[in-house]
């Protein structure tokens, strides 16, 4: 079910900037998400969106509201958008604001910073590589396995991770400034240190520039209901080793966080790849480059 009105604003400010690429924006076009992934955070009581992976609420005059807005706004900052629904979800392919809204980003010359599940964006290309040349186009694609199989009950209406390494190799191979958000690493399912080295090989292959990992979940209200619910779908016994292990903990780091986290990082090291956030290529406002000399 889609669902469209009329929102009173599009680009919220974010704290400092954000941690997170140098953000300084953040955009979001629609409200709930298609791909069902079973372990979303957005789905949480918190953000008071019901029936988040069927109900979905456009912002029909979004780019009426990001053209009025960016032109009030310093563009040698930072756009973002991703972080509580894909901007490149099914519905994506009818309405093309996502497509719209970046080629008013690209028009008033503002970087972007994009996070996705899907291929689609490589429809966006054109404007992307034009966003690039002007600024910076960062592309975060997440990747929480590279196992088919097991991505169908994890993420099963997200495009599958085979079709996401293929968008990252194009991406890079178009000079976008492109990696992998290996996050969540889903506790007692996915926390082997074979499945978190073929990410990074498939990575490597596809020659990302950063990969940015988080060997761990998060579970709150809303979420851990549906998740767990999911777990007795397709993983029995397994809700219970949740409930033995977290309670009723907000942040679920894997038992074996540690460990995991040193074969990462001696891994990306070892073929060249960021993994700290802090190390990312992110495009710097041009006041900020002076202020260093």
């Amino acid at each position: 079910m889609t669902h469209e009105i009329h929102a009173k604003s599009l680009l919220q400010k974010c704290g400092a900037p954000s941690q997170w690429f140098n953000i300084h924006y953040n955009m979001n076009i629609y409200r709930g998400c298609q791909h069902g992934c079973v372990y979303c955070d957005s789905r949480s009581d918190c953000y008071r969106i019901e029936n988040f992976d069927t109900d979905i609420t456009v912002k029909i005059n979004a780019l009426d509201l990001l053209e009025k807005e960016l032109k009030k706004k310093d563009n040698q900052l930072t756009v973002g958008t991703g972080a509580m629904c894909d901007p490149y979800m099914p519905i994506e392919k009818k309405y093309r604001l996502t497509q719209k809204a970046l080629e008013l980003i690209e028009k008033y010359n503002f970087p972007i910073n994009i996070i996705t599940k899907s291929d689609l964006i490589l429809r966006d290309i054109d404007i992307l590589t034009a966003i690039n040349k002007k600024r910076m186009a960062t592309v975060g694609i997440t990747l929480t396995t590279v196992n088919d199989e097991l991505a169908k009950k994890l993420e099963p209406h997200a495009p599958l991770p085979s079709k996401r390494v293929e968008a990252l190799k194009f991406l890079s191979k178009n000079r976008i400034n492109t990696g992998v958000l290996l996050m969540p690493v889903l506790p007692f399912i996915e926390d082997d240190k074979k499945a978190i080295i073929d990410i990074i090989e498939a990575a490597k292959e596809a020659n990302a520039k950063f990969i940015i990992a988080y060997f761990g979940m998060t579970i709150r209200a809303g979420q851990r209901e549906y998740f767990y619910d999911k777990l007795d779908e397709h993983f029995p016994l397994k809700k219970q080793k949740y409930i033995q292990t977290f309670k009723d903990s907000y942040s679920c780091n894997t038992p074996n966080s540690k460990e995991l986290y040193a074969l990462f990082s001696k891994k990306c090291e070892e073929y060249g790849i960021i993994y700290k956030m802090k190390n990312v290529p992110y495009y710097f406002p041009i006041k900020e480059q002076l202020s260093l000399f």
